[in-house]
This record gives C-alpha cells, sequence and structure tokens, in this order.
C-alpha cells in the first residue's frame, strides 16, 4: 500500500475512521476537501472503497457549515447532538 500523507487528524476505531480539522477559514475548508480526495485516491489506488456512513459534524457558534464532497456526493450533516460521545473512564 502507498503512504498516505494527510494535513488533518485521521482517527482508526473499531467501527470506523474519524478525518478531523479546524475549519475558521476557507483555507482550513480546502485542507478538509484535499484530505478527503487524498484518501478517495489512496483507497482507489489500494482497491478499498468507503461505506456510504460518512457525516460532517459542524461544532462552534457562528459554523459557516461547509459542505465536503467524497466520492463525487456531498457528505451529509451530522446532527450535533447525535455526534457527541462520552470519553473516559
Amino acid at each position: 500500500m502507498g503512504l498516505l500523507v494527510l494535513e488533518c487528524t485521521l482517527s482508526k476505531f473499531a467501527d470506523g475512521t474519524k478525518l478531523s480539522g479546524v475549519v475558521g477559514t476557507l483555507q482550513g475548508r480546502d485542507t478538509i476537501q484535499r484530505d478527503l480526495d487524498r484518501l478517495q485516491k489512496w483507497t482507489h489506488a489500494n482497491l478499498m472503497k468507503f461505506k456510504a456512513k460518512c457525516k460532517v459534524l459542524h461544532l462552534g457558534r457562528d459554523n459557516p457549515k461547509h459542505g465536503y464532497i467524497l466520492v463525487n456526493e456531498w457528505i451529509r450533516e451530522q446532527p450535533y447532538r447525535e455526534g457527541l460521545r462520552a470519553v473516559g473512564g
């Protein structure tokens, strides 16, 4: 498998993968979209594919709620409440 270099944070979990980043500017939005494009190319090159569970979670006040595209489709927005989980122990 080829090397995948991302600018955002990629977290692997037993039930999936999360790509996260801070978007306070259009440049931040472009960084996340660029990483999504890189992920798509990497999975294609390695004969893998994404499941259709991709969602965007927007946090913070006055969030411009940018849209993102993966595999030629807009990623749905995750309702704020559903996207939060308790972490720790």
